[in-house]
């Protein structure tokens, strides 16, 4: 490429794409990379502040930013992802079906810590829809070094491709309520409708609900009942919290499942409980799932109807962030601190 005058650019191509800018009405493209400038292009291209303007001639060891970008974007997307064509140097990514965008951040920082090189995306277990816009590549450079661009190549596609996005399966969801109040019909179940709604968006099919006394034995017993009549995934409600009467953890243990966790860093929600019987995942959910927005079932449910079976690391990790803003000014201080976590 070649710097030169405007006023001397007639003839020849544009090296790349000139925005136009209106503050506060519009950003777009003006001219594409490609272009032959005009006589009548000049005005213009000068009202954009453009005095001196980059004309493309080929080098053999640098590749053009949209060719660049459109090469990071193509290795870095996996299953799930898609591409469009360079804009103004830029290439997006986005979901071709709804599911779980997943990130490897280590390898995305040895991407962007490329000189000249940029990949952002959305952050990673991140639920999206599709044809959401995920992640945006481009080159700092209107042209960079092939080396540079061949290293960042093989971070985005080895081992796996950096980014996808994992289809939600719509499970057989089976509900089991304890608590002795609620079997005896002295106090109604608030859990089940929450838990349809909740598990409506991403394809769960509600299989059935039983309600039984607070004894683990019990528990255990319709556990492996609602696993026996098809259900893939299992929810216990109540009795999860250390009250003497609260044995649903002792009635998920009963049925020699593999637990993950019980006690998680997430406010709302630390009294959730995680196991496995089988393949089947068996959740404990605590109260607050009934009045709170937003809780620990809502960060666990999307990774477990994308596939995937957590581990005790991976529920550790979510006290990074696991403090809800909303319950930062929440005006039911029990849903940070008290039994209904």
């Amino acid at each position: 490429m070649r710097l030169v005058p405007v006023a001397e650019a007639v003839g020849m191509v544009l090296c790349h794409d000139i925005t136009k800018i209106v503050p506060g009405v519009e950003k777009c493209r003006a001219f594409r990379r490609g272009h032959v400038v005009r006589k009548e292009d000049i005005p213009l291209l000068r009202d954009l502040g453009k005095e001196h303007i980059y004309v493309w001639e080929p080098a053999p060891d640098l590749i053009h930013e949209d060719e660049a970008a459109l090469r990071l974007a193509r290795h870095a997307a996996g299953p799930g992802l898609s591409w469009d064509e360079p804009n103004q140097g830029k290439v997006s990514l986005k979901a071709t079906c709804d599911g779980l965008l997943k990130v490897d951040s280590e390898r995305l920082k040895m991407v962007n810590n490329l000189e000249g090189v940029i990949l952002a995306t959305l952050h990673n277990n991140r639920v999206v829809a599709r044809g959401q816009f995920v992640a945006g590549t481009r080159v700092i450079p209107l042209a960079i070094h092939h080396s540079i661009l061949e290293e960042a190549e093989g971070l985005c596609s080895q081992p796996a491709p950096l980014l996808k996005v994992k289809p939600f399966q719509p499970l057989w969801v089976g509900v089991i309520t304890a608590g002795t109040e609620v079997y005896e019909g002295r106090v109604r179940d608030g859990f089940c409708s929450v838990i349809r709604q909740k598990i409506a968006p991403f394809g769960g099919r509600f299989l059935s609900q039983v309600i039984v006394p607070d004894d683990p034995l019990i528990i255990a017993r319709e556990i492996r009942h609602m696993i026996e009549k098809g259900a893939e995934l299992v929810l216990v409600t109540g009795g999860m919290s250390v009250d003497p009467d609260d044995v649903t953890p002792q009635g998920i243990r009963a049925t020699g499942a593999q637990e993950i966790f019980y006690g998680a860093p997430v406010l709302p929600g630390s009294m959730f409980m995680l196991a496995y019987l089988g393949h089947v995942p068996v959740c404990g959910l605590p109260g607050c799932i009934m009045f709170n927005r937003t809780t620990i079932f809502d960060l666990i449910i999307p990774r477990i109807f994308a596939g995937e079976r957590l581990s005790r690391a991976e529920i550790v990790a979510l006290g990074h962030g696991g403090l809800c803003e909303e319950c930062a000014v929440c005006r039911y201080p029990a849903c940070s601190f008290g039994k209904a976590t």
